[in-house]
């Protein structure tokens, strides 16, 4: 048995799902050595000598572990949606970083832009499915931030984002027209690393599981 297949690699994020995934990775007696807040280091030890932390931009976490980067990792459904799931199981809803996938447009919407609708969104993938099913055909218009602006400045007619309290919206003079599915983070695993290693992931998960 090579080193490599002992060793567990777990990928995260910075921010709200870090800091809600903590007290699950506690109940599963994993914990990080440094606050990733405060590091720069990319790579956390852990109390394991043998289980590491990547520490990545929240959208990259499927795409690491799909591709054995990391074992496991923790993202938002509306991650995974984007994503497609390839070479993912997602074993375990963690019911945490809750918020919902919306459409969300102008209060008082302007004439269509040459008839047809815009639609700005990071979720360009999720959009196109989604609009697909109501059978309308939409014009995608890709942004990484600051999706609110597009309605605002005459982009968009519609934004497809994450939406939590509905305050950025509001602040913005904007309203949620449709809801698109309810996200809350997910643990996923390497499908390679579920046989190669499943004792010990089998053994993680359940025990998240127990705490969740």
């Amino acid at each position: 048995m090579t080193d490599s297949v002992n060793k567990i690699t777990i990928a995260l994020s910075k921010g709200r799902i870090f800091k809600e995934t903590l007290p699950l990775l506690a109940a599963a007696d994993i914990v990080p050595a440094d606050d990733p807040e405060k590091s720069r280091k990319l790579i956390l030890d852990t109390n394991h000598d043998d289980i590491k932390l990547l520490i990545i931009r929240a959208t990259d976490v499927p795409t690491y572990v799909q591709f054995g980067a990391a074992d496991l990792g923790v993202a938002g459904k509306d991650v995974l949606m984007e994503h497609g799931g390839e070479g993912l199981y997602e074993p375990l809803d963690l019911k945490i970083a809750r918020c919902k996938l919306m459409t969300a447009g102008l209060v008082n919407p302007r004439p269509r832009i040459n008839g047809h609708l815009r639609v700005a969104t990071k979720f360009t993938r999720v959009a196109k499915r989604y609009f697909a099913s109501r059978g309308e055909q939409v014009e995608l218009i890709k942004l990484y931030g600051s999706m609110e602006l597009g309605p605002v400045v005459g982009l968009s007619d519609l934004i497809v984002d994450v939406v939590d309290t509905g305050n950025t919206l509001k602040a913005n003079g904007l309203i949620p027209v449709d809801h698109i599915a309810d996200i809350s983070s997910r643990l996923v695993v390497n499908k390679a690393s579920m046989k190669m290693k499943h004792r010990r992931i089998a053994t993680i998960i359940e025990q998240v599981r127990q705490a969740v």
